[in-house]
């Protein structure tokens, strides 16, 4: 009995401050064996009490908060049985030190993605704009964001991303987006029948909502064109370049049929030496 009880108080020393015995590993190992259990209990207990997207952000979160509980809790239990703790930080200082320079990114996404998690910034099904670039999220991870752009391409973003850059969220406040498309007609061209026939091309597209009504706003004389922007609202908004361009289609036949000409940029030019004008 006695050869046992040695044997779980040896000393094994590892470096001058820092001295571990068999049975100071064992009640690690015990604790982390109850930890265990009590997290995978708790998470169990709090997967059934939440919905579907819940779950997916309650994982994420609850993955880096297991690491970080696991660590604390080894840590007090080195501190509670006598272990010197805060040798252990001085000898693995400068090793912390170049984990931490080296995995700076890993971690800064790590914890932008607890944040995104955290206050509902972004949710899976959002059309969002990051860089330039497009598309409705798929999956919210804590490290990566996925979303898949109009080509069917998929989107990795690091969450440090949605903490450093310009964020649109087209869909946070409902499906609904307004989208335009720019028009230039010739001055000569009668801008009450051009409403009322470019409104209702828009009015009888399918994927253009009847309310709010689609608006027809004259923007500007430019240097050889009226111009006009044509105001409509969608409800899927990952589909508007393909409405954009069905309907300058539409646009295009339409004022052919009026016989309203879309003009092309003109310049007069008058020579020094020779005063007759050029038009190009």
């Amino acid at each position: 009995m006695r050869e046992i009880i040695n044997f779980f108080n040896y000393e094994m020393h590892l470096g001058s401050e820092i001295v571990i015995t068999p049975k100071v590993i064992l009640i690690i190992f015990s604790v982390f064996f109850t930890t265990y259990l009590f997290l995978k209990f708790f998470k169990k207990i709090a997967l059934r009490a939440l919905n579907n997207e819940t779950r997916s952000k309650f994982r994420s979160i609850f993955t880096f908060l297991n690491y970080s509980i696991y660590l604390i809790v080894i840590l007090i239990t080195l501190d509670t049985v006598g272990v010197n703790v805060t040798a252990i930080f001085a000898a693995s200082a400068a090793l912390l030190v170049g984990i931490g320079l080296a995995l700076q990114t890993l971690i800064q996404d790590v914890i932008s993605g607890v944040f995104i998690l955290a206050d509902q910034t972004v949710h899976v099904g959002d059309i969002i704009q990051v860089d330039g670039q497009i598309g409705k999220v798929e999956n919210i991870m804590l490290r990566t964001t996925r979303a898949v752009t109009r080509d069917n391409k998929v989107l990795i973003i690091p969450n440090h991303k949605f903490l450093t850059s310009i964020l649109y969220n087209w869909t946070e406040n409902g499906t609904l987006t307004r989208e335009s498309i720019s028009l230039g007609v010739s001055y000569d061209t009668n801008i009450n029948l051009l409403k009322n026939e470019v409104i209702k091309l828009a009015n009888d597209h399918s994927k253009i909502l009847k309310h709010p009504e689609p608006i027809l706003l004259f923007d500007d004389y430019g240097d050889s064109a009226l111009m006009f922007q044509l105001f409509f609202s969608m409800n899927k908004s990952f589909e508007a370049n393909f409405v954009k361009s069905d309907l300058r289609y539409k646009i295009f036949e339409k004022l052919k049929e009026l016989g309203i000409e879309i003009p092309f940029p003109q310049r007069v030019v008058t020579h020094k030496n020779n005063p007759s004008k050029v038009k190009k």
